[in-house]
């Protein structure tokens, strides 16, 4: 990180925010998916073309210099400001700006790969609501294992798909268990799939899930 990135007390703002898919005015849902560390919003557009789903708009935000936090997500939860707090901040944004087109949360998914899909399910922990869905594809929860929690608030049924390799090199089959845990116990109803050998990627048994997940 830049010194001057780092002193600002939200580096993401000024980045852009890319839409694909239907108009959002058009849209029956907006999809908000959130790139991993050292890539950027053309992954996650090219995620957005593979699911092919024609009536959803993607909202895909930029991280500063392609990163959403400087630490692994495991690290504590103060090593990683101001990045971590302003990109909440982003996806609430996004988030938000959905929600005043579409009128609900319930038309609204979050979701995102490797540093991006701890970010997604972060955010959700931390706005607990029902959303149309949400998918965190090689992640989980941010901050050292045992993280104390507010849990207040409700996901009230949404559908929570996590998926990752059984012996990710960033991911811990830990980590994915206590985000199971977490997100059961603010109300979600989570589907957990650990692949066998398959590596940090996103596999097409994951695209299908996430593709059935946004379909009517």
């Amino acid at each position: 990180m830049t010194r001057d990135s780092s002193s600002r007390p939200d580096p993401h703002a000024a980045q852009p925010v890319y839409a694909a898919g239907a108009p959002l005015n058009d849209a029956r849902l907006a999809v908000v998916l959130l790139h991993g560390r050292g890539a950027g919003a053309s992954d996650m557009l090219g995620f957005a073309a593979a699911l092919d789903v024609g009536d959803v708009a993607f909202l895909v935000p930029q991280a500063e210099r392609s990163t959403w936090y400087p630490q692994r997500f495991l690290a504590p939860l103060e090593a990683n400001e101001p990045w971590l707090s302003s990109a909440l901040l982003t996806v609430d944004r996004a988030v938000s700006g959905a929600v005043d087109v579409l009128g609900s949360h319930e038309r609204v998914f979050v979701g995102g790969f490797s540093q991006g899909a701890c970010l997604a399910l972060e955010y959700v922990a931390r706005h607990p609501r029902r959303y149309a869905g949400v998918a965190g594809l090689s992640g989980g929860l941010i901050g050292p294992p045992g993280t104390p929690r507010v849990e207040r608030g409700s996901l009230a049924g949404t559908p929570v798909f996590l998926g990752c390799s059984d012996r990710d090199p960033h991911i811990p089959v830990a980590s994915i268990e206590e985000a199971v845990s977490v997100l059961g116990r603010l109300g979600a109803v989570v589907t957990r799939r650990l692949y066998p050998g398959l590596g940090h990627t996103i596999n097409a048994d994951e695209i299908e899930a996430v593709r059935g997940m946004l379909r009517p």
